[in-house]
C-alpha cells in the first residue's frame, strides 16, 4: 500500500470512529445541530481521503499508463473517463467541458 492509500485508510478509520459516535448521538436523542455538525466533520474526512486515494491514483496508476505505451495508456485513460463522468454526473459530449 502507498503513502497515499495509507493516509486515506487512516482517515477512513477516524471517519468510521466518528460515524459510530454520531449513531450514538442520534440514538441518545442528542441536539440536532451537535449531530449535524459531527456529520458535516465526518463528510470532510470522506472527501479528504477521497482526494488522498484519487492523488495516489495520479502518481502511480497514471503515471504507470504513460509508461507503458499508447495502447495500455489509452484502455486505462478510458477507464479514468469513464469514472470521472460517473462521479461528475456528466454525458459524454459534456466531458470535455470540465476542463
Amino acid at each position: 500500500m502507498n503513502k497515499g492509500k495509507l493516509k486515506a485508510a487512516n482517515k477512513l478509520k477516524t471517519a468510521r470512529g466518528q460515524i459510530d459516535g454520531i449513531i450514538k448521538m442520534i440514538e441518545d436523542d442528542r441536539y440536532c445541530v451537535d449531530i449535524s455538525t459531527q456529520i458535516l466533520s465526518a463528510i470532510g474526512l470522506l472527501k479528504k481521503a477521497n482526494i488522498d486515494v484519487l492523488n495516489s491514483h495520479i502518481r502511480s496508476c497514471v503515471t504507470d499508463a504513460i509508461l507503458e505505451g499508447e495502447e495500455q495508456g489509452e484502455e486505462k485513460n478510458r477507464r479514468n473517463n469513464k469514472y470521472n463522468r460517473q462521479i461528475y454526473k456528466v454525458k459524454d459530449k459534456d466531458f470535455l467541458k470540465l476542463k
